[in-house]
């Protein structure tokens, strides 16, 4: 309801005044929630009050984060919560009462226990044919939710019958591919190769994000990720992989075990763990990328940004009742020590001295945080090893800092095969976020680019691409600094506030340290700090931008805000989280803002993302696209690059390269499958399209193998020349070939090995790169070819009329 609204500090002296303190004080999460709700209402761009509005966006977010798929609650439910909630959840909060969250969880745990007992009793009495032409919607989050427990019942009939066959043709795929598997090996040991050698695969990809700044210093990213961690590069809590105890069990027994997992991770959460759902539903009312941050995600922000931690240095992975080690960071604390292996499975914690505390079907988190600790403290942890699984051991390790290499900076010099033409040096780097150490300095993305640039021009390079895919931002003034090694002194972003006070960013360098030929490389996970630099690369004319055909679309300014400044001096405050509030929008230096609308690709490639619903057009409650002034800038040439004649080249490149056919077919299929969004109950013809993709797929793979070995057959020993730079090795003499680089020097972490024959792997390509690195390039060839006269900057200090269009586009 529409009220006078105290400010933080008057709301903070109103309930010191209140406060009695008491001899063991907890965290008072209401008072946490009424805190949030006024620092939202004053600081966010919107200054939209917390009003009856908000509480029924927050009430709507609320109950979709729970119930996302729109399966547990009915729809007497969400009727019975809006006629008591929808318009009060402000009075509530702002009377600090969280009494409605609890409610509503509690209601909502209720059902998924009904569910579940449901789904065991349909198990064990109703025969599932799997022969009826029935389908089931693949996505819910927009379909009503069942009208009653009568509609339910049909509904979950429906989603047992769709996962069972999930299961089991799961079951019959990994037969066949274990099949082909022991076909291959015996191949290959026929013909005298050496098939006991494990293929190097990738540790799995954390969310990136890379975004945090205490004390209100400036970040701007995309959505959060989730993860937990020791030591390493965090790790998504995912459904576990199906080991050889897994495939003992059969699919009524795997799904009954889904659920049962579900509704105990579900009984698991406590008060805090609530109260973080329902003020990010608070916050998320007010746009996409304002969030509510727990204590533990507050942590996990920080690791990300300054890619460092204190813990013992290993990657945990939910595994059965426990916690596997599933990757251990080289020269860490546990590497070091050197009992822990790979594949040993944490039973039970011990900080110190302490007894040990049982971890066993803990949340990943939880069994992270208590790992975790202050350096030079010790923590014993009680194993199952790996190699003995029918015994124990107790190991002490003494927490130490951490850094975490996989995600910092890195870079590759790619030396052309004569069978493509004049052989050409390409600098190539790869950035997966702008990191910085906004503490203490120690980190900085800028820095360690310009490192391996310098290493990279010392080669002399013909030409530079630096990868931004999947680069979801990070620390503003590293993207602002980072432009600066590009391109001359001078401004890079603008920002509005909610009064309309525009102001500018900078980079001070008085000269690039680059200024040859270069590409950014997007996608549509390219966000926020990447767009910025990207814009400005474009905006000037420094860069040409390739990859999808527009990045995320991101926007937006947040600060990071900690809730305890708010609250009163007697209180608990050490649960009392952080708020990442959106406080400005900015804008490309042509005026135009990538919020929506993204930075658009002057040479786009086929991509499967353009059809999938990602990007902040389909993120709900977006702030709106808008423009603002362009500002006075130096082009850094003064004509437009030769655009048209590129995409000219690059059209009829992909016309005739299968592998982007291959990617333009699937886009099809896959918005066919989007716009359709049912699937099949029938298992013949869930088996036709399974068996189709599968053909198709082989298919694929059989002729890249052939194209592969045509080609190696033509170039024998002279193709691509690639040598890796990181951190640790830029300063060497020798440049390190790919023959020599492992993926620990990449990583700085071992992991266990995993079997990979989805055809991903560069190396199965034809030249051993895939399609979007080779065509980026020919892209590459071509702007030297057609633009071979050297750029010239311009010293007017004034834009050209092409500089003032909205969108930057020359």
């Amino acid at each position: 309801m529409n009220r006078f609204l105290l400010t933080p500090v008057a709301a903070a002296a109103t309930a010191l005044a209140l406060l009695v303190p008491s001899a063991q004080a907890e965290t008072n999460f209401g008072q946490v929630a009424m805190h949030v709700a006024y620092m939202l209402q004053n600081h966010h761009y919107s200054k939209q009050d917390f009003d009856d509005k908000v509480s029924g966006e927050m009430l709507h977010n609320y109950l979709n984060m729970l119930d996302f798929k729109h399966i547990f609650f009915t729809e007497q439910d969400v009727s019975t919560f809006k006629d008591k909630y929808e318009t009060t959840l402000d009075d509530h909060v702002l009377m600090r009462n969280i009494s409605p969250a609890i409610e509503i969880y509690d209601i909502y745990k209720e059902r998924v226990k009904e569910r579940v007992n449901f789904l065991k009793k349909a198990l064990d009495t109703h025969k599932f044919t799997f022969e009826s032409h029935r389908t089931i919607e693949i996505k819910r989050d927009k379909a009503p939710w069942p009208k009653d427990k009568a509609a339910q019942d049909k509904l979950w009939l429906d989603i047992i019958e769709d996962n069972l066959l999930a299961e089991r043709i799961a079951d019959e795929t990994r037969e066949r591919d274990e099949k082909k598997k022991a076909e291959k090996a015996a191949a290959k040991k026929a013909s005298g190769a050496d098939a006991t050698k494990p293929d190097a695969t990738k540790p799995d990809p954390a969310t990136a994000d890379g975004t945090t700044a205490p004390d209100e210093r400036k970040v701007i990213e995309a959505p959060k990720p989730t993860g937990n961690d020791t030591g390493a590069t965090p790790k998504v809590a995912v459904k576990k992989e199906k080991g050889d105890k897994e495939k003992e069990l059969t699919p009524k027994e795997r799904v009954l075990k889904d659920y049962t997992r579900l509704l105990e991770s579900i009984e698991e959460n406590d008060t805090k763990d609530v109260v973080n759902f329902f003020l990010s539903s608070l916050a998320t009312a007010y746009d996409p990328h304002t969030e509510y941050m727990s204590t533990d995600e507050s942590d996990n922000f920080k690791i990300h940004m300054q890619h460092q931690l204190v813990g013992i240095g290993a990657l945990l992975g939910q595994k059965d009742d426990g916690a596997e080690i599933q990757g251990i960071v080289v020269g860490g604390p546990a590497d070091k020590q050197g009992e822990l292996k790979l594949n040993d499975r944490i039973i039970a914690v011990a900080q110190g001295d302490d007894e040990f505390v049982d971890v066993k079907y803990l949340k990943l988190q939880k069994i992270v945080d208590m790992i975790r600790g202050e350096v030079n403290t010790t923590v014993r942890i009680k194993i199952v090893p790996a190699d003995d699984p029918s015994g124990n051991k107790i190991i002490s390790i003494v927490r130490d800092k951490v850094p975490l290499k996989e995600k910092l900076a890195n870079a590759e010099l790619l030396v052309t095969p004569p069978d493509l033409g004049k052989t050409l040096k390409v600098g190539w780097i790869n950035l997966s976020n702008f990191y910085a150490d906004m503490e203490n300095g120690t980190v900085s993305t800028s820095v360690d680019v310009e490192r391996l640039l310098r290493r990279l021009m010392k080669e002399k390079i013909d030409g530079l691409v630096l990868d931004l895919r999947d680069n979801g931002g990070g620390s503003l003034d590293e993207a602002i600094k980072l432009t600066g090694l590009f391109i001359p002194a001078g401004p890079v972003v603008q920002a509005k506030d909610w009064r309309g006070s525009i102001t500018w960013r900078d980079c001070e360098n008085e000269k690039p340290v680059y200024d040859g030929p270069m590409i950014v490389l997007i996608n549509k996970a390219s966000a926020s700090a990447s767009e910025i630099l990207a814009a400005a690369l474009q905006d000037y004319r420094r860069a040409l931008i390739v990859g999808d055909k527009a990045s995320f679309g991101k926007g937006t300014v947040q600060t990071i805000l900690p809730v305890e400044r708010y609250m009163p001096f007697f209180s608990d405050k050490k649960g009392a989280g952080e708020l990442k509030v959106t406080i400005q929008k900015f804008y490309r230096i042509a005026g135009g803002s990538t919020q929506l609308k993204g930075v658009e690709s002057d040479i786009p490639l086929p991509s499967i993302r353009d059809v999938l619903d990602i990007g902040e057009a389909s993120a709900e409650n977006p702030l709106p696209y808008d423009t603002i002034p362009a500002r006075k800038y130096p082009l850094f040439r003064k004509d437009p690059f030769p655009t048209d004649e590129i995409n000219a080249r690059v059209k009829s490149r992909i016309a005739a390269n299968p592998e982007f056919q291959n990617i333009v077919e699937e886009s099809k299929r896959l918005k066919d499958k989007i716009d359709r969004n049912t699937v099949s109950l029938n298992l013949q013809d869930r088996e036709k399209e399974r068996l189709d993709t599968e053909a198709r797929r082989d298919k694929q793979i059989e002729e890249r193998a052939k194209r592969a070995k045509e080609v190696a057959d033509r170039i024998k020993d002279n193709g691509f020349k690639t040598y890796h730079l990181t951190l640790d090795n830029v300063d060497k003499p020798e440049l390190v070939p790919e023959s020599a680089f492992s993926k620990e020097m990449n990583t700085g972490m071992r992991t266990a090995s995993k079997d990979d024959d989805g055809g991903s792997d560069e190396s199965k390509f034809p030249y051993g790169v895939e399609p979007v690195k080779m065509e980026t390039i020919h892209i590459l060839r071509d702007l030297l070819e057609l633009d071979h006269k050297p750029t010239t900057a311009s010293k007017t200090g004034d834009k050209s009329q092409a500089s003032t269009k909205p969108q930057g586009q020359q």
